[in-house]
């Protein structure tokens, strides 16, 4: 999470959205890096809403903004199985080595999946307790462009952004009906994709 206190703007940090690459361009940049633990870095909007908001509001007299990135269900699935599968989780109950890309997605759409694919949800960390989507600047992974030109003009700022944290390359495909259950059992994560800048 990032915090820009005279653009009064929060950056939350949705895991897999290339969050680690904007804390490395912007952090020199910010007035508050919250990067440990990882539960604070990577607070949901219903728990920054609940536990820092009112600080920033007390501390400052206004309300911050908040930005988030949210990727499509199926890349952001796929980044998660690929980061899964690294040589550090093998023989881990998270690790994802020696199980399909389509095995992992069934077992998440389960209600209560498996440790390896039990990765949350975009859905919820986005929104708040009335559910209501808990950021007012939402943008698509995909459009890297539109953040890029967000951040510049907010900041006022040349962004120029580095890759970090990347997982493995590998080709992932889904079947059909896969696809099919993933968007019946997990309709919520297309929804929020679909309500973000793209």
């Amino acid at each position: 999470m990032l915090v820009f206190w005279k653009e009064n703007l929060v950056l939350l940090a949705v895991p897999k959205t290339g969050s680690t690459a904007l804390e490395g361009a912007l952090a020199p940049r910010a007035s508050m890096v919250l990067r440990d633990p990882p539960q604070l870095k990577h607070a949901p909007c219903y728990r920054y809403k609940r536990f820092l908001r009112p600080f920033f509001v007390q501390a400052g007299g206004q309300t911050p903004e908040v930005m988030a990135i949210v990727r499509h269900p199926v890349a952001w699935l796929g980044s998660w199985y690929r980061y899964r599968t690294r040589d550090d989780l093998v023989g881990h109950e998270n690790s994802t080595r020696g199980i399909s890309f389509e095995d992992f997605v069934v077992e998440y759409c389960k209600g209560s999946p498996a440790p390896f694919a039990a990765v949350g949800s975009q859905d919820k960390f986005l929104r708040i307790n009335d559910g209501q989507i808990g950021a007012e600047h939402l943008f698509r992974y995909e459009a890297w462009d539109k953040v890029t030109a967000f951040l510049e003009n907010r900041l006022d700022l040349h962004l120029t952004l580095h890759q970090k944290n990347v997982s493995p390359t590998m080709e992932l495909s889904l079947s059909g009906d896969v696809l099919a259950e993933l968007h019946h059992k997990r309709a919520a994560e297309f929804a929020i994709w679909n309500a973000a800048q793209g």
